[in-house]
């Protein structure tokens, strides 16, 4: 049989790892089979070297336009920071959904989900990146449905993954899904790495909690919430230290801040919660206490809702060893 080919289309500035570590993964498995299945290619934009984000420059097997739509099994998209602010030529675009529509299936790492966007390819489909641009990715494409805390998510013949590392996952899945899970498992062994990893990535997000935002009264009472986690932070608490009534301010503040006080709340907490779980080794129970939780249960259902993984798996990834 012949080999599956798998083209990364790289554009100047591209995160390096969004190339090589998808392509590395497909080569173990190669490796891993004793025989060629993958045949591997990058794809530039132009003539010459590609340079990437970190300095270091790529030389392109193929150039698109000029290669041949139909030449790919796998086309990946690699990402690149801001890459919702290049400029792309309309004819890279064509050649793209061409491409894309032409092969057995196509996807993206990190923010490559913005050129399939651009191309016209993510309309009504599952798709996720980087927790730091999903927002960013949903506003510009609101047809398209992106999850923000899934590491990779396959559709129809769309594959799409989270940020950088995670093209990794993204690439091992595609291994699986063509050679099964026991040659994927010896690819994971044999390059350290997880065969699925545990959680979702808003595990990894640092967004935090947002700056105050509004009329500067509710910026005082988000300002006192965050400095104060442990406390009573009811609405008709808040609404008094407002100076408003508590239906008046609850319309409010989810006017002005995008968010009921419940959930603003809610979201302070668990950042509390974090920080505690990456530098102390308090028992839950005390953890829950100080973050504002009425018990170790309570907190767990919250942390397990916003951040998609437990406490004790939380701590044992991020907190100190």
């Amino acid at each position: 049989m012949a080999p599956r080919s798998v083209g990364v289309l790289a554009l100047p500035g591209v995160q390096l790892l969004d190339v090589a570590g998808p392509l590395d993964v497909f080569a173990e498995a190669n490796a891993q089979s004793g025989r060629d299945i993958y045949a591997l290619a990058v794809v530039g934009t132009e003539p010459g070297h590609i340079t990437t984000s970190s300095g270091r420059s790529l030389v392109a097997d193929l150039i698109a336009p000029d290669a041949a739509p139909a030449d790919f099994d796998t086309l990946l998209v690699a990402g690149a920071p801001r890459i919702q602010e290049l400029e792309v030529r309309p004819e890279l675009l064509t050649w793209l959904s061409r491409a894309a529509t032409r092969c057995r299936r196509y996807g993206s790492v990190c923010s490559g989900a913005f050129l399939l966007g651009r191309a016209g390819l993510l309309d009504g489909r599952r798709v996720t990146t980087h927790w730091a641009v999903a927002e960013a990715l949903a506003e510009r494409y609101p047809e398209a449905i992106v999850e923000p805390d899934a590491i990779c998510l396959f559709d129809g013949p769309l594959r799409t993954a989270a940020g950088v590392t995670a093209g990794l996952d993204l690439a091992l899945a595609i291994v699986e899904e063509d050679l099964g899970a026991e040659t994927a498992r010896r690819v994971a062994a044999q390059l350290v790495m997880f065969f699925k990893r545990g959680g979702g990535q808003m595990q990894f997000s640092r967004r935090g909690v947002s700056a105050p935002v509004g009329r500067s009264a509710l910026q005082e009472v988000q300002r006192w919430v965050a400095s104060r986690p442990a406390e009573d932070h009811g609405v008709d608490r808040l609404a008094e230290r407002a100076g408003m009534s508590p239906r008046h301010f609850a319309r409010l503040f989810r006017t002005e801040t995008g968010l009921t006080p419940a959930a603003y709340v809610e979201n302070v907490r668990i950042e509390a919660v974090r920080r505690l779980l990456e530098i102390e080794d308090a028992a839950l129970k005390q953890v829950a206490g100080a973050c504002g939780f009425r018990d170790a249960d309570t907190l767990r259902r919250a942390f397990v809702r916003r951040v998609g993984t437990t406490p004790a798996e939380y701590r044992r990834r991020h907190g100190q060893a």
